[in-house]
Formats: C-alpha cells, sequence, structure tokens
C-alpha cells in the first residue's frame, strides 16, 4: 500500500517528465500533455485558493490559475535547472495577479492608479504594525514619500474594485431597493434652459408676431381661430408665425 501511495504522489513527476523527453511531433504528446495538466491541477487550485473572499467568484480564480498551469506545463525548461514547482507557481501567481489588475475592476482605472492602490495596501499594513495604530493620510504619504493628494487618489480608486448592486435592499425587512433612490435622467432642465433663452429672443419680434405666436403655441389656438381674433387672412397669420419663427432661430443662433 505504501509503494501504491508513493507511486500516486510521484505520478505528476513522472508524467511531465515523459512530456518533456518526448519528441515535439510524438501523435501521442497532445493526450499526455492533458494528463500532466490535470494531475498537477491540484496545486493551481490551492493557489487559487489564496485569492479567495476577494470579490471574484472561486470558479474564476481556478480557471484563471489554470491558465497559468497551461502555460508552465508548455513552457517548463529542466535544462535551465530550476525544478517544476518552482516555476510554475510563480507562472500560476502571475497569473492571478494580472487578472485581479486588469479584470477584477468593476471599473477601469489607470494602471498606475491600481499599482498606487496596492502600495497604499502594503504601506498602510506596515506602518499599522510600527506605529501600533492606523495610519493618518500624511503617515502614507511621507512613507511612500508622496503627496497627501496622491494618497486621496489612491483611496477614492479602491472604490472602482468593488460595486454594489442596484438591488441592495434599503431597510432591514427587505422594503425598498438601491436603485429607488438613484436620480434619473430630467428632460424639464433642458426645457428651462430653452425658456429662459427664449425670452429675451422675443424681443426681435414686434407686437403682433408675438400676439400671433402666444396664441398659436400657449393658446393651442388654430390658424383660423387667430385670424379671426387678429382680423386678418389665415394665409396671412401661417406667413407671420413662419417669420416670427425664423427670428426667433436667428437670434438664438446668434446667441449660441
Amino acid at each position: 500500500m505504501l509503494a501504491h501511495r508513493d507511486r500516486t504522489r510521484d505520478e505528476p513527476s513522472a508524467l511531465l517528465a515523459a512530456l518533456v523527453a518526448m519528441p515535439a511531433g510524438d501523435p501521442s504528446r497532445r493526450l499526455l500533455r492533458d494528463r500532466t495538466i490535470e494531475a498537477w491541477l491540484p496545486m493551481a487550485r490551492r493557489l487559487a485558493s489564496r485569492y479567495s473572499g476577494r470579490g471574484v467568484p472561486v470558479e474564476d480564480l481556478i480557471q484563471t490559475a489554470t491558465i497559468g498551469l497551461i502555460k508552465a506545463v508548455d513552457r517548463f525548461d529542466p535544462t535551465y535547472g530550476s525544478s517544476f514547482v518552482g516555476y510554475a507557481v510563480p507562472t500560476v501567481l502571475g497569473e492571478l495577479k494580472r487578472y485581479f489588475r486588469d479584470r477584477a475592476w468593476m471599473v477601469r482605472v489607470p494602471r498606475k492608479l491600481q499599482e498606487l492602490r496596492l502600495a497604499i495596501a502594503a504601506a498602510n499594513a506596515d506602518l499599522t504594525f510600527l506605529l501600533q495604530r492606523s495610519p493618518t493620510v500624511a503617515d502614507i504619504a511621507g512613507y511612500l514619500d508622496i503627496t497627501d493628494e496622491s494618497v486621496l487618489e489612491g483611496l477614492e480608486g479602491t472604490r472602482a474594485y468593488t460595486a454594489v448592486s442596484m438591488s441592495t435592499p434599503l431597510h432591514h425587512d427587505g422594503s425598498g431597493e438601491l436603485a429607488d433612490i438613484l436620480g434619473d435622467d430630467d428632460h424639464a432642465y433642458a426645457a428651462a434652459e430653452d425658456r429662459i433663452a427664449l425670452a429675451p429672443a422675443l424681443a426681435v419680434l414686434d407686437d403682433r408676431e408675438r400676439k400671433i405666436l402666444i396664441l398659436r403655441f400657449y393658446g393651442n389656438l388654430t390658424q383660423a381661430d387667430i385670424a379671426e381674433r387678429v382680423g386678418i387672412s389665415q394665409m396671412h397669420v401661417s406667413r407671420l408665425i413662419s417669420r416670427a419663427l425664423l427670428k426667433l432661430r436667428h437670434r438664438l443662433q446668434d446667441n449660441a
């Protein structure tokens, strides 16, 4: 039984050795490569577990670690004198770190800001140990030899790392959602701006033109009703409306 356990334990290394020794064009190489990767998967899963609890699904971490393992198996060259574990572990961890750097952010931020966040986190841990208290912004800035504004910018950037669901309940009883208290586009703002711009533009119209536009667009009268009220023909009303609108359009364009 002991011999069986030793053989099972050494199987990943034996498979890897056989893969390295096999010629590149051997038809059996692909199957052996798959078996080798599968045999080393437990190591990749253990490395992925180090990054659990950071807001990323475990399945994504395992998949990323597996990609790193595949790269390690394909690129490993024993002639450099390094063991496979010594080569594979940094390769897998590097893949996981790149995943967090490039993909795990809910909102994309510049890489410089991502690196600043990591530096601030490390400085915070070091200073907490050295000072035996939570460091201030000034403490971190002095430790990293950067400005207070840079520290604040880095701390603000950490908010892009995670996101809060719009369905998050507002109350303990589960009633209400975050989306309920968020504002929406208010098209009345544009209308208000138009009204503000329109008031002085109306000054370019004479009294009759101004009266006809008010009756048409505020009183909602038809051109026939306006013609009867003003005492001119409906065709003349139509021409006056067109001329007044053209004046307003030119004035608003000039103001813009």
